[in-house]
């Protein structure tokens, strides 16, 4: 039976409407259906509709790991309807009779990170959508989400379950039959669990941040970070906004690295602004950090702010030229990491070989341009973070050291062996880089720090000095203008239900428009050429004929007289929202152009979503 025959009688169906996926399963789950609205009640139809989640989860493990009683760690963000979404889940797998670790509040790499040590996760959070939006991610564990394929097992046994006539009774059914003493008795356990997890992800990021899982070279890079904060003090301001990341290792993890640590709207649950941590709302912590230089605290050199379920975070910095404090840009932040790492893992060892970085499709063409310095490959897939892990995984068995990878479009990024975002390895990037500094040996040999080895390989040895700071090193990346994915213009009122459609009929009016306007954009912008780039899942498409790739991403690259790349024009509908994405990256600092040809872009689309297919 078809969903439009079974609708009429199944509210479920019809309260359905929830996006499912590979990033996660996401809608708004407030009962009022109000995006913003901060209360925490989901209504019955969404308790029932938590409940087949729950069990579809179930059925999906008890498969893979054939296992009857798999062992599930469950988890929530800080949104007030996350309660009630984990009550129903909780109380299904008590009904399953399922061995349940719940951690309550607690943040996504910290979740995955402990999922290690069990048969799989469910991880309640809508990352950086408004408060009122509520979803699940799943996963198995390897320390992060299921991969598209096994993402869409999960999706079509839920899509099922909803096909029967009896699922609501079915799911009330379950809800009724867990007795209360039970459910207080595993939210009572659940506390011993939550030390259990602070435990493991704290030596987990340990691991993380130093690339060695050897006790002995992590507490000697520990040690020599002491010893160089010692020399040049370091104080880090986290905007926390109520955050997932409120009840995580931040505070006391970093305390024990010897920096000075300084939280604000630090209450779980407590949100004071909008979540995505782009620079609108990287203010407030720009802000502070202004407040403690104004009473004399010179240290404060940096900030960040993540999202409600703590995976992805942005920085602030200290900009001592202006004396004052300035968000950094998504695709700057991911660039500053990328560079980090890989002049990290070349300080640590000069004759690296096969390094490689994997991103997705919208990164800025600057990540090419840093990987250049360290003969590092550039891999790039689909937007979302299972897509960019596995594509990763597969260099890796391909004999390539991918020690960084990320979505570069939202800043943030992911360090090996994690396989999700971390705010904790972001700051430690920038932080390696602030505090490892030349050093002399007993023989009075000079042995590099990691920003000056970047601006020795880089060309820029004329831009190193002995008391640089983060805006020296920011001076020292490649310049782009690249469109912020939060910004009115990054997104695209499309109507046209099949973005394959939209996609041929777009390449069309492109192909025509291309034609009457190449000599204007040769004589404005140098462009003479471009190329088609398309990206689904983990594989991308180089000189694409056919622009039809679906939901996939879709590129188009300029380049100039002799090949090189000067800029590209990007499309994408979101996976985890009703919006159609687009981009414009520009290379050098060419504001103008790169406004000129979103607009084009734009254009272009509105025109083809108009055209009937």
């Amino acid at each position: 039976m078809e969903y439009k025959e079974i609708k009429r009688y199944n509210p479920l169906i019809m309260e359905h409407n929830m996006i499912l996926s590979a990033s996660g399963w996401r809608k708004v789950f407030v009962e009022s259906g109000d995006q913003h609205d901060t209360s925490e009640n989901i209504g019955n139809t969404n308790s029932c509709l938590s409940v087949l989640i729950a069990e579809s989860f179930i059925n999906y493990l008890q498969d893979k790991c054939h296992k009857k009683r798999p062992v599930i760690v469950v988890g929530r963000d800080t949104r007030p309807t996350g309660i009630k979404i984990a009550e129903a889940v909780l109380k299904t797998m008590l009904y399953y009779k399922i061995k349940v670790e719940y951690l309550g509040v607690t943040a996504a790499p910290e979740i995955m990170a402990y999922s290690k040590t069990a048969d799989g996760f469910l991880y309640i959070s809508a990352s950086h959508n408004p408060v009122g939006h509520n979803g699940i991610k799943f996963g198995l564990n390897d320390g992060g989400v299921l991969e598209a394929s096994q993402s869409k097992i999960l999706a079509d046994d839920f899509k099922a379950k909803l096909l029967t006539v009896n699922c609501q009774t079915h799911a009330e059914s379950i809800l009724k039959a867990a007795g209360e003493k039970e459910y207080s008795k595993l939210l009572t356990k659940g506390r011993d669990y939550k030390i259990k997890a602070l435990d493991y992800y704290e030596n987990f990021i340990k691991e993380v941040i130093t690339g060695s899982n050897k006790k002995s070279e992590e507490e000697d890079f520990f040690n020599l970070l002491a010893e160089c904060t010692a020399q040049n003090p370091l104080s880090i301001v986290c905007d926390m906004n109520g955050s997932a990341r409120c009840r995580s290792i931040d505070e006391r993890f970093i305390k024990s690295c010897k920096l000075n640590f300084i939280a604000m709207n630090n209450t779980p649950g407590e949100i004071a602004h909008e979540i995505i941590p782009e620079p609108e709302n990287l203010v407030w912590c720009a802000g502070k950090m202004n407040e403690l230089h104004q009473a004399g605290d010179n240290t404060v050199l940096l900030g960040y702010m993540p999202d409600c379920d703590g995976d992805r975070g942005n920085m602030v910095y200290w900009d001592e030229k202006k004396e004052k404090a300035f968000p950094i840009e998504a695709q700057t932040v991911f660039a500053l990491c990328v560079m980090a790492e890989l002049a990290f893992e070349y300080w640590k060892n000069p004759k690296a070989k096969k390094l490689a970085v994997a991103v997705n499709c919208p990164t800025s063409m600057r990540i090419e341009e840093i990987c250049k310095v360290f003969k590092a490959e550039v891999f790039r897939g689909e937007v979302g973070e299972a897509n960019i892990v596995n594509l990763a995984r597969e260099k890796r068995a391909e004999g390539y050291n991918v020690r960084i990878l990320g979505e570069g479009s939202n800043g943030g990024n992911i360090t090996y062996p994690s396989c999700v975002r971390d705010p904790v390895a972001t700051v430690f990037a920038a932080v390696k880089l602030l505090s490892i500094r030349d050093t002399l040996d007993k023989k009075g040999k000079v042995h590099e720090g990691i920003f000056h080895l970047w601006c020795r390989l880089s060309g820029n040895e004329d831009r190193y000095k002995q008391d640089f700071t983060l805006s020296d090193i920011l001076e020292t990346l490649p310049e782009y203008v690249t469109t912020g994915v939060s910004e009115s213009r990054a997104v695209l009122d499309v109507k046209t239900e099949d973005k394959g459609h939209l996609k041929l009929r777009f390449q069309k009016i492109f192909m025509q428009e291309w034609e009457e306007r190449k000599a204007e954009l040769l004589e404005k912008y140098g462009i003479a050429d471009y190329e088609c780039i398309t990206t689904n899942g983990t594989k991308e498409v180089r000189n694409a004929s056919d622009w039809n790739n679906g939901n996939g991403g879709l590129k188009v690259l300029f380049k100039n007289q002799n090949g090189t790349s000067l800029a590209y024009i990007w499309m994408r509908p979101s996976g985890t929202e009703k919006v159609f994405r687009v981009l414009c990256d520009v290379k050098g600092k060419k504001p103008q152009m790169s406004a000129s040809l979103l607009d084009w872009e734009r254009a272009m689309l509105t025109k083809a979503d108009s055209l009937k297919a």
